[in-house]
């Protein structure tokens, strides 16, 4: 079992890639005018614009009107996510600025997504009725135990995202695979990722997990108990390695034909599972007319949105600068997710 590179096998929250540097003055918080403006938009005018186009506060109104519009949690997710169909794709949004200063990027974005972050944020505003709750849940959603800080972001898509928000999705890839399905072995070390890529000292130890996944072969014979609002993990491979290499959600077209909905480049959309597959194998196939050694669709897993949500509460945020319990991954757990060159 080789241990992941950080710089090239870890997904972070965020697509994977370096993250460009962003001007701060390009995504400040809309003037006080603006907002009162905002707060003025005709609801019906609201619910014309795409999400990518709202303010935050109109983004707001619309979260309130879709939570009593829509009753069904796995409907209203679809609604939500179809709404940022179109929505601009940018890797490495989201920071912990400024409640941080390793980077200079924002805690939340509307106007463009990665994978992640579209698939954060879905979530994030169908669990919520207004903006302060949406913003709340999405640092839940994005950091262990709501605790922010670039230690305990979820970096990792299996060992930490999947694994952190158990209480939204449960992992159903094994059981969907059978007793015969393929699975891969993963060795994370977050303290030397996190030194890498944050210049931050952490004490966290090396872990290592088994992972189940559907292989894209079996995936049309398994849709049929895929539901709406589930939580999809695309499963690249590339030298015997295998991770995580981005991620969507599960809707239900017109006839009930399970689709992916996601973002990847150039913008947000909507595909049958066919097509996925599809446009990964096309794309394999030119990286082997070009001689190029780029990785391989392996499968995708699957996790199941829960039933019965119980949103756990934040734990207490340290004080800066001192131990805390936040400064080492919970037993078991592993983190956020990213998207190495997903189609």
């Amino acid at each position: 079992m080789r241990l992941l590179a950080p710089l090239c096998a870890a997904l972070f929250a965020g697509c994977a890639a370096p993250p460009a540097a962003t001007p701060t003055a390009a995504r400040a918080v809309p003037a006080t005018a603006a907002a009162g403006r905002a707060a003025e938009t005709p609801l019906d005018a609201i619910l014309a614009m795409p999400i990518y186009r709202m303010t935050p506060v109109q983004a707001g109104r619309y979260v309130a009107w879709v939570h009593d519009a829509e009753p069904d949690l796995r409907k209203r997710i679809a609604a939500i996510g179809r709404k940022n169909i179109g929505q601009p794709y940018r890797l490495n949004l989201l920071g912990e600025y400024p409640f941080e200063v390793h980077d200079d990027l924002p805690m939340f974005s509307l106007d463009h997504s990665d994978c992640v972050v579209f698939a954060e944020h879905t979530y994030a505003m169908a669990l919520s009725r207004s903006w302060e709750e949406f913003f709340w849940m999405l640092q839940r959603i994005r950091y262990r135990d709501g605790v922010i800080g670039v230690a305990t972001r979820n970096h990792y898509t299996e060992m930490d995202w999947n694994v952190a928000n158990r209480w939204l999705v449960t992992d159903v890839s094994a059981r969907l695979a059978g007793p015969d399905g393929p699975g891969y072995g993963m060795t994370v070390d977050r303290a030397r990722f996190l030194r890498m890529r944050h210049h931050t000292e952490t004490g966290i130890p090396v872990e290592s997990s088994r992972q189940s996944y559907v292989a894209k072969e079996r995936v049309a014979a398994i849709a049929g108990q895929l539901r709406e609002g589930d939580f999809v993990n695309v499963i690249s491979t590339r030298d015997g390695e295998y991770w995580a290499s981005h991620v969507g959600l599960v809707v239900l077209g017109a006839d009930g034909e399970r689709h992916f909905l996601h973002s990847s480049e150039p913008q947000v959309r909507e595909e049958t599972f066919a097509s996925y597959i599809a446009r990964a194998a096309a794309r394999e196939e030119r990286n082997r007319q070009e001689g190029k050694h780029g990785q391989s669709l392996a499968g995708f897993k699957f996790l199941r949105l829960n039933d019965e949500i119980v949103v756990p509460p934040m734990a207490p945020q340290p004080r800066p600068g001192m131990p805390g319990p936040a400064a080492a991954p919970q037993p078991g757990a592993g983190a956020a997710a990213g998207t190495a060159g997903a189609p």
